[in-house]
């Protein structure tokens, strides 16, 4: 796309808006870059886009000259918290599409009230002790179940299908429950500075209802308490009611928010 000018006026900047690279682009002011914003492709084909401005007035320029060159539908992620934030990314026509709750989950079994003991006939294989081929055999069938339900567009970006196809990236992050010499449900637990983050918990399809993932919880949490650990992450879909139910069931708490906002 070509430069483009904004000239003072009703408190404004002057402001030039140039396109850096094919997905980035400047807010220059006085030869200062005072604005930036970029896109990127998820790899279930949804482009995101993101803007970082000094100021309101270059925030909405930046959005301007960049919405009159993107395709639709766009998508973009927010803090709720980030009030004047969200506002201006509704002035620019985004609206929300869904919340996702971030929830700090306690890690003692006195507060969680989990059982250690899985299911009859299901065998809880530590994170990092689990088989890489049955592992990568289990991840894919739960993901062509989502694919054939929700669709990946519901899930978090750390889980979306890679093109590569390689979506286990470090099997030494995962716990599992085994049963039948098979795997029937995975925890992820993210590696994060901060505090550890449960990044995914899944079971098979035929093989819910059984306390399957309250016994991989069980095993994760546990293992953090007994580690020094006293909370982990994790982030729940708002319409994803049984995740919410048992993420709630074992103590955790809603501690922020974010909105996923799209534009068409």
């Amino acid at each position: 796309m070509d430069d483009v000018h904004f000239t003072p006026g009703g408190g404004e900047r002057a402001v030039l808006i140039a396109q850096v690279a094919e997905r980035q682009w400047h807010a220059l002011e006085d030869d200062r870059v005072v604005g930036h914003g970029d896109t990127s492709r998820r790899p279930d084909g949804r482009l995101f886009i993101s803007i970082d401005a000094w100021h309101g007035a270059v925030f909405d320029q930046l959005a301007e000259a960049m919405l009159a060159d993107l395709p639709k539908p766009l998508y973009t992620v927010v803090d709720e918290d980030h009030v004047d934030l969200t506002s201006h990314w509704e002035q620019a026509g985004f609206t929300t599409r869904r919340r996702e709750w971030e929830y700090l989950v306690p890690t003692d079994p006195r507060v969680t009230g989990l059982d250690p003991a899985p299911p009859p006939g299901v065998t809880i294989v530590g994170v990092g002790e689990a088989e890489e081929g049955p592992l990568r055999t289990l991840d894919r069938v739960i993901r062509d179940e989502v694919e054939a339900t929700v669709g990946w567009q519901e899930m978090p970006a750390e889980v979306l299908p890679r093109p590569d196809g390689v979506t286990v990236v470090d099997p030494s992050r995962y716990a599992v429950a085994a049963c039948s010499d098979e795997y029937v449900g995975l925890v992820r637990l993210a590696a994060v500075t901060r505090r550890p983050r449960i990044g995914l918990i899944a079971v098979r399809r035929d093989q819910r209802r059984r306390g399957i993932a309250r016994a991989l919880l069980a095993e994760v949490l546990g293992a953090l308490h007994r580690g020094g650990v006293e909370a982990a992450s994790a982030e729940v879909n708002e319409s994803n009611r049984a995740a919410m139910a048992l993420i709630e069931g074992v103590g955790a708490r809603r501690a922020s928010s974010n909105l996923e906002l799209v534009l068409r």
